[in-house]
C-alpha cells in the first residue's frame, strides 16, 4: 500500500482524545462508549451515549441519527473494542470514526470523567499531556 494513502486513510477514520475534547463544545457528532455496563458505571466521557458493541445491531437505530457522524471509544490502546464498534456501525451505514487512545487516554490527559460521584477531573499524566501535536 502507498504510505500516503495509508496515513490519509488513518486520519480519515480515526481521531484522538485531544481532537474529540476540542470538538465537544460545538459537537457535530455523537460520541459512543462501546464498553460494558460495569465499565460505563465506573466512569465515562460526559455526553457520551452508552452502546455496547454487542447491542449495536439491535439498538443503534433507536439511539443514533444516521445523519449525524459517530465517534466510537472503548477502554484504550490495548483494546480493539472501539474498532469493532466502528465496524459494526459502518456496516449499518453510519459515518463513523474511532477515537484512538480510548477512555484510558481521555482520563490520562486530565479531561473530565462522569462517574458515580459526578464530574471528576484528575491532573493530567505528565507522560501523556500535553502532547502538542
Amino acid at each position: 500500500m502507498d504510505p500516503v494513502a495509508f496515513f490519509t486513510a488513518r486520519l480519515t477514520f480515526q481521531t484522538d482524545v485531544s481532537d474529540v475534547h476540542a470538538a465537544l463544545p460545538g459537537r457535530g457528532f455523537v460520541l459512543v462508549d462501546s464498553r460494558s455496563t460495569a465499565a460505563w458505571n465506573q466512569g465515562h466521557i460526559p455526553g457520551a451515549v452508552h452502546l455496547p458493541t454487542a447491542e449495536i445491531p439491535d439498538r443503534a437505530e433507536v439511539l443514533l441519527d444516521p445523519a449525524v457522524p459517530v465517534v466510537t471509544y472503548c477502554w484504550g490502546p490495548g483494546c480493539n473494542g472501539a474498532t469493532r464498534a466502528a465496524l459494526a456501525l459502518a456496516r449499518l451505514g453510519y459515518d463513523v470514526r474511532e477515537m484512538i487512545g480510548g477512555f484510558e487516554y481521555w482520563s490520562r490527559e486530565g479531561f473530565a470523567v462522569d462517574g458515580p460521584a459526578g464530574l471528576v477531573e484528575h491532573p493530567a499524566d505528565p507522560l501523556t499531556a500535553p502532547c502538542g501535536c
